[in-house]
């Protein structure tokens, strides 16, 4: 009914993303509503979602809040076909927790599963890429996977990708990294490895 009045905040944005979703993520990109303010939503380093400062225990209710997740400029939104509102996030949206390696057209395929159970296989599009670890002299790794939004990849899955790297020429210097899907994606400089043993 014309007069019925939308649920608005924290109900209102669970009750469209059931509304709007299926098997994959609602079109988000193609939502443009109203800034609405910001929750108090954080989600940790550890891929940990807290609102009101306690974490989200319900499995399902943080999939769907990441199904309507969305980044603008360098701030995350969960987003409704009416209303936008801005949360926190301390690193990246999601994490990596599980890899699988199948065979492909262009040689191996690195399948990853965040921790929101999304399947990325990485490759044209969805690409891996390693950052410098502040302070440590490491790097933190980040796999695409959706629309400007990246998974870090987890420590223990990282120690896997170093374990099946490899050297190449790239651009006339000798790189160590990881192939997926017919890409290579460059770790570091293959002279830099000796920091990272």
């Amino acid at each position: 009914m014309a007069n019925e009045r939308q649920p608005s905040g924290l109900d209102g944005i669970a009750q469209a993303a059931r509304r709007e979703g299926g098997k994959a993520p609602p079109p988000v990109h193609l939502w443009n509503p109203p800034f609405c303010g910001h929750l108090d939503m954080r989600i940790a380093t550890d891929g940990t979602w807290y609102y009101l400062k306690t974490p989200i225990g319900r499995h399902a209710l943080v999939k769907l809040f990441a199904s309507v997740l969305k980044r603008e400029d360098d701030g995350y939104f969960l987003v409704t076909p009416v209303e936008k509102v801005g949360i926190t996030v301390d690193d990246a949206p999601f994490l990596a927790v599980e890899m699988k390696i199948e065979p492909g057209a262009e040689g191996r395929v690195l399948h990853f599963r965040t921790n929101v159970d999304d399947w990325v296989a990485c490759g044209p599009g969805h690409a891996l890429r390693f950052e410098p670890e502040a302070g440590t002299g490491g790097l933190k790794p980040y796999l695409h996977v959706r629309r400007d939004l990246w998974a870090k990849v987890s420590r223990p899955l990282f120690y896997d990708l170093v374990e099946l790297g490899e050297e190449r020429d790239v651009d006339g210097e000798r790189m160590f990294g990881v192939t997926s899907g017919g890409e290579f994606f460059v770790m570091a400089a293959a002279d830099t490895l000796k920091e990272f043993a």
